[in-house]
């Protein structure tokens, strides 16, 4: 396995949501062309749809791969899907506890990290509860946002012991209200947060659609190091599978989608900083 933390606490990570072997295909290959490390991430909705054997060929796809690209599994709530996850070949996976009160948080994430880390898998927790829903995890509109409080972030890290922090700056799973993630995102709680725990523990930025290249680049400037990206990329496959699924071969239609899904990833590589830093 690869030693996901090590690689990204100095090196700008990108993670992709894949839904199935073209998001796959579209990440590890434009990882390769642009010389880029990456993360290849599912949601629990993957596990459920198309099962641990699907799981199973994205780490032989991406671990074969001339760049490092490492698999993480997002949003793991259920105990039932982290125990699943810990028994899979995966680099690196969410516990997404943050429906619990902060104490149970804590203990939970602790105790499972101590599993993972055994397994040589890292974690990966959020502290706080970030608002809003995707397309493959629960919607948590319903609940109370809770932003990240800094002076309590290193208590966080050092009693659960994981190796990716994902706090609630503002941000929101999802399509944002008015006024998009430039009046949510508080920079200067992504700051303080980032001075509080260290530049050990990389901090990951959940919802990312839409977002503007100026306010990617002053997150990764506060030290974000993990950057969850999904509809970003694949708006344009979807959209051109949706006009073209009636109109072209499956083979051609997978061909030419999955080429524009690559040149999406290219693009937002470059964006993001994660181009040409592959070691």
């Amino acid at each position: 396995m690869l030693c996901i933390a090590l690689i990204w606490i100095d090196c700008l990570a990108n993670s992709w949501n894949s839904y199935n072997n073209d998001g796959v295909m579209a990440v590890t290959r434009a990882a390769e062309a642009k010389r880029s490390p990456a993360l290849i991430e599912t949601f629990p909705w993957t596990m459920h749809f198309q099962g641990p054997h699907f799981v199973k060929y994205i780490v032989e796809a991406a671990h074969a791969a001339s760049v490092p690209i490492g698999v993480h599994l997002d949003h793991r709530m259920d105990p039932a899907e982290v125990e699943q996850a810990l028994k899979l070949p995966i680099d690196s996976m969410m516990v997404d506890a943050s429906r619990l009160e902060p104490e149970e948080n804590i203990e939970y994430c602790r105790q499972i990290t101590e599993q993972a880390k055994i397994k040589g898998i890292t974690v990966e927790a959020e502290m706080g509860r970030i608002n809003g829903g995707e397309d493959g995890i629960p919607d948590a509109s319903h609940l109370e946002e809770i932003w990240t409080d800094p002076q309590h972030a290193e208590e966080f890290t050092r009693r659960t012991g994981v190796q990716f922090l994902a706090p609630s700056f503002g941000n929101i799973h999802g399509p944002y209200p008015e006024g998009g993630s430039e009046k949510y995102w508080q920079l200067d709680r992504l700051k303080l947060i980032a001075d509080a725990i260290g530049p050990t523990i990389p901090r990951v930025i959940h919802g990312t659609h839409p977002v503007p290249d100026w306010l990617f680049h002053k997150a990764i400037a506060t030290g974000a190091r993990k950057i969850n990206i999904n509809r970003n990329a694949r708006d344009g496959y979807t959209a051109f599978v949706a006009e073209n699924a009636d109109r072209l071969e499956l083979t051609a239609l997978k061909e030419q989608s999955v080429a524009i899904y690559q040149r999406s990833v290219e693009h937002l590589m470059d964006v993001l900083g994660s181009s040409g830093k592959a070691h």
